[in-house]
């Protein structure tokens, strides 16, 4: 019996033909592209624009500006956008903001207007030097220091007073404290005088009362002592010291706090050092050049030697690559690379020499990703954050009132001298109220936490998400390439009687071209090695969690599951063998013009981690739920070998059914995180209480997602929520420190014990005692960095 002959799918087969001389540019990934083979176009400013696919498509739509006059886009610290052919644009002015009032932004340093603290660059530069706040406090506090020193011991001597006279001293007294009050505490003056412009108390408010009062009394009573009583012992009592020893220890600890806060942004700097300062292009028929990055463009075949930083994000297109990420991802196990496959900036390679074609340059690097991700998230406010500000709008109209009592009944029923007794203890609860501690409680958290998190591998999008994360109790997975590695790789391939294996190949490439899924990407690539000739299909369409659709050639076809053809009139049901899927693997179907061509089976390796992460997740309380567009058969195959129970093992839902999924789970009480790496996860991972996308996935489910991990590793979902507790346990102590010291501080500096042990809390002690109070804040959360 003879073979029937190979039915044709309308493909000639041979190799695609060169660009043509008029070949438009792809403004994305700098692809030549023939216009009339074009994935897609676009329309701007007057000009169509051609893309070697819908993603590229996609992206310039959402912005072109980006892409058309890369030199415009902000700087991402050292990350450098690619210069255009036209000259630069002036750069973005740097943006000034609050850690506290995140939404404070201005074009210049200073204060903030609500709080008063020292506002910091929005974004962080890797080659910034030190904080000129943080060096310009630290030179204040260095000369109140030395100027309050020789005034304790002034106001504590008795001897001096008597051999040089009480009013020489005075006005030693006012010499000394005058710079310290009026110079080195100047900062501390306006902030005070801001706040009441503003009409926002706050802890300068405070501070700035207490001194003010001291200060001017003390003025008042050197030059015209005869408007106040003597006291006991002759002349009139002075506090000189009391003010500019406030001064200074609040100085101490706004140095103390901006070195915190600097420190803070350590893990950002370091992860700007990463990005090499050259690449080094390769030239045609040339000795290869070497440029700064800056300079690098999408498009560009770029060498990276034996030991080099990866200059960019590209795909590698000669040699092979053996890459240590753990800078990105914390993996301390190196990870082979090889053609056709991404690597990404700044992962340093090893002992062998690849060329590499750049497709993400400058700001769209996913180094730049990851240190944009750490910078938002670490401008954005907790929920809980919402406790302390309710305590906050009326903390300090109470304190003033507190300190009106005291004074009220220090000068009405203390001993003498009245009058400074009642002074005294006004100022101490003035001072000893600060709320800086309760203001930092929360944001030191997130600042520490958010850099400790990025070199985990886990970004975090905003600090609401770190405290939802501790409440998960069901974590919904996708399959492909969430458990799995998301990179299959093609197992076989079943074409009807007729029909050549390269044919079906061919055609199902043509379609696949345009998808970003990964076994989209799977077919493509098994294409290119058997040699099967096919180009982009045109009249693309993408349904997501289902299949696409095109013409390929003068036929249409179409790449997705059974149900998907089943939609079309095509019967896949004898193709749709068990014994594949039970194997685990994945068959997608392809038909031509209506009639089912072939299947093609895809299979893909579950992770290394996945096991070892979803046990710990199930020790740690936490249901699993596998939900997948995949064949049941496959996904069960899949959940078996993985311990998910069968009941939890969710299949052939489209993307409506996985977030239908996610919001019925919520419904019933539940708090869901969902992990996934697709478009057609994008839907769940917004709907979800938090979403994780993988750090590998499409840009559509990072954007969808509360928390990006870099590695793609479940396991890292189990160490964001050990970080999670740990960021709100510690934010609770905080908390919880700021909370009890007033409780306890505010009495004291009234003097409430007084009649009873005759204790009472000076200026100066209540003065110590706040800087102390915000230090133990600081060290508190800087813990979470030595997690």
């Amino acid at each position: 019996m003879t073979a029937p002959p190979k039915r044709s799918l309308g493909l000639k087969v041979m190799a695609p033909p060169p660009p043509a001389a008029d070949a438009a540019r792809d403004p994305v990934c700098g692809m030549s592209v023939d216009p009339a083979r074009a994935a897609a176009t676009h329309e701007h400013a007057g000009t169509t624009y051609y893309f070697c696919s819908t993603g590229c498509a996609a992206r310039f739509r959402g912005d072109p500006e980006r892409y058309l006059h890369p030199d415009a886009v902000p700087e991402m610290g050292a990350m450098h956008a690619p210069p255009a052919a036209k000259p630069a644009s002036p750069s973005r002015a740097a943006i000034w903001t609050c850690p506290m009032d995140p939404e404070v932004r201005q074009d210049h340093p200073g204060a903030c207007p609500k709080c008063g603290m020292a506002l910091e660059p929005l974004e962080i530069a890797h080659d910034a030097g030190p904080s000129p706040e943080l060096v310009d406090m630290r030179r204040r506090f260095v000369v109140a220091a030395a100027l309050s020193a020789p005034l304790v011991v002034l106001s504590m001597g008795a001897m001096f007073a008597h051999a040089l006279g009480g009013r020489v001293v005075s006005f030693v007294e006012l010499a000394l404290a005058t710079p310290v009050v009026l110079g080195a505490g100047w900062p501390l003056l306006t902030r005070f005088a801001a706040s009441l412009r503003n009409r926002s108390p706050n802890m300068f408010t405070l501070i700035g009362l207490g001194v003010i009062a001291a200060f001017a009394f003390s003025v008042v009573a050197t030059l015209a002592p005869g408007l106040f009583p003597a006291s006991p012992h002759g002349g009139v009592d002075v506090y000189f010291e009391a003010a500019a020893v406030v001064v200074a220890l609040v100085l101490l600890g706004q140095w103390l706090e901006l070195g915190a806060r600097a420190k803070t942004g350590a893990a950002v700097r370091a992860l700007l050092d990463l990005a090499p300062k050259t690449a080094r292009r390769v030239r045609p028929g040339a000795d290869d050049e070497e440029i700064p990055l800056e300079a690098a463009r999408v498009g560009d075949l770029l060498r990276v030697r034996p030991g080099e930083r990866v200059p960019v994000d590209g795909v590698i297109v000669e040699g092979r690559a053996t890459l240590d990420e753990s800078m990105l991802t914390g993996e301390p196990l190196p990870v082979e690379r090889g053609p056709n496959e991404r690597v990404a900036g700044a992962t340093v390679n090893g002992a062998s020499s690849f060329v590499l074609r750049a497709d993400r340059v400058g700001a769209d690097t996913l180094l730049a990703r990851i240190v944009r991700q750490v910078q938002e998230a670490q401008r954005t406010r907790a929920p809980i954050q919402r406790l302390a500000d309710r305590v906050a709008a009326v903390f300090v109209p109470a304190v003033v009132a507190a300190a009106a009592v005291a004074f009220v009944a220090w000068a009405a029923f203390g001993p003498e001298p009245r009058f400074a007794n009642a002074l005294l203890s006004a100022v101490a609860v003035l001072v000893i109220a600060c709320p800086c501690a309760l203001g930092l409680a929360t944001p030191m958290s997130i600042l520490v936490a958010t850099g400790r998190a990025a070199r985990e591998g886990v970004l975090f999008r905003d600090a609401e998400a770190i405290e939802r994360i501790e409440r998960i109790d069901t974590l919904v997975v996708d399959k492909t390439g969430t458990l799995t590695e998301g990179r299959p790789r093609v197992v076989g391939v079943e074409p009807v009687a007729g029909t050549s294996e390269d044919d079906l190949l061919a055609v199902a490439a043509s379609l696949a071209l345009a998808s970003e899924h990964p076994l989209s990407a799977a077919i493509v690539a098994e294409a290119r090695a058997r040699g099967a000739a096919f180009a982009a299909a045109t009249d693309f369409r993408s349904i997501p969690g289902r299949g696409v659709a095109g013409r390929v050639g003068a036929r249409d076809a179409a790449l997705g599951s059974a149900a998907f053809l089943g939609e079309r009139g095509v019967d896949a049901s004898a193709l749709a063998t068990d014994e594949r899927r039970a194997r685990g693997e994945t068959l997608v179907f392809v038909a031509v013009s209506g009639t089912l061509a072939g299947a093609i089976a895809v299979a893909d390796r579950v992770r290394d981690t996945t096991a070892e992460a979803l046990r710990a997740l199930r020790a740690d309380g936490v249901r699993v739920v596998m939900l997948t567009g995949d064949a049941r058969a496959t996904a069960e195959a899949i959940g078996h070998a993985l311990g998910i129970e069968s009941d939890d093992v969710l299949a052939e839902r489209t993307p409506e059914d996985k977030a239908a999924e996610v919001k019925r789970l919520r419904a019933v009480g539940r708090v869901v995180g969902m992990a996934g790496d697709g478009v057609n996860d994008a839907p769940a991972l917004a709907t979800a209480d938090v979403g994780f996308a993988m750090g590998t996935g499409t840009d559509v489910a990072i954007e969808s997602a509360a928390v990006t991990l870099v590695r793609g590793d479940l396991g890292a979902v189990a160490r964001a929520r050990a970080l999670g507790r740990a960021t709100m346990r510690n934010i609770r102590q905080n908390l919880f420190f700021a909370f009890v010291y007033n409780a306890v501080g505010i009495p004291l500096a009234a003097g409430v014990s007084f009649p009873w042990l005759g204790v009472r809390l000076g200026p100066m002690f209540a003065a110590a005692a706040m800087a102390a109070s915000s230090i133990s804040v600081i060290g508190n959360a800087l813990r979470l960095a030595r997690r």
